[in-house]
């Protein structure tokens, strides 16, 4: 035998031994390489930690925004079978809102959640069928959230005072406001004074005369713009108990 022999076989145990021990720092630095490894490596396996706070609540919607509000054609007045010329009808609020100096009827702001409009024609108690009408009624119902109606009120009083007079198609019309007592909550009397024409469009010397109520029942604001037929003037009396009943009206549907 040679004498490398013992050498060889002594090498080879050495070799045996430290095969293990590699094994062992190759795995770790394999393992190593892959979850540090440089960008487009696979990732790492394990799941992501999920946050255990939670968002705070939001705030609850407002009643107007969650429950919409719908006026009915039964929170509008009706005139008495005397009075009704034709039956009520639906009208465009901007149709229905009278116009002064500009537009002061139309300020309800963002308060507002609903407004609708309808008019009535009226005629003289008794008179026969065959002659026309004496007048007509435009009501317009606003609904407001929060303190919208009587700013809405405040805000009309202080336009109206603003605007004493008016030019409408040649003729200066003037303005006059009053409270109106023992109406809803709060009620505003306007009477707008022109000079009277004929048919045909020449001024008799006399004045024509029509009037706008407003009144406020709780958060809700009617707005009763009476205008004679074809340019004559309206009739207080009826505007009066158009505007009484009305407010009945609206103080039973809101309950």
């Amino acid at each position: 035998m040679s004498r490398n022999a013992p050498l060889l076989a002594a090498d080879a145990r050495r070799a045996l031994v430290l095969l293990p021990l590699l094994a062992t720092i190759a795995l770790t630095a394999a393992c190593a390489a892959t979850e540090d490894g440089p960008p487009g490596s696979a990732p790492a396996t394990t799941a992501p930690a999920t946050a255990t706070a939670s968002a705070p609540p939001t705030d609850p919607p407002s009643p107007s925004a969650s429950t919409p509000v719908t006026i009915p054609t039964s929170a509008f007045v009706e005139l008495p079978a005397e009075l009704r010329k034709s039956p009520r009808r639906t009208t465009p609020v901007e149709e229905a809102l009278p116009k002064l100096c500009g537009n002061e009827f139309g300020t309800g702001g963002r308060q507002v959640t609903a407004s609708a409009a309808m008019t009535v024609t009226y005629q003289t108690a008794g008179a026969p069928s065959s002659n026309v009408p004496q007048g007509m009624i435009h009501q317009t119902i606003f609904t407001f959230d929060g303190d919208g109606a009587p700013g809405y009120l405040s805000r009309l009083r202080a336009a109206v005072q603003a605007c004493p007079s008016y030019d409408q198609s040649g003729n200066r019309v003037t303005v006059k406001s009053k409270a109106l007592p023992g109406v809803g909550d709060e009620a505003l009397l306007l009477t707008r004074t022109w000079p009277e024409t004929s048919l045909n469009g020449e001024r008799t010397g006399d004045t024509a005369s029509s009037q706008i109520a407003v009144a406020r029942v709780d958060s809700v604001v009617t707005v009763f713009n009476d205008q004679g037929w074809e340019g004559t003037s309206g009739n207080p009396a009826t505007l009066d108990r158009v505007v009484r009943d009305g407010v009945r009206t609206i103080d039973a549907w809101q309950g």
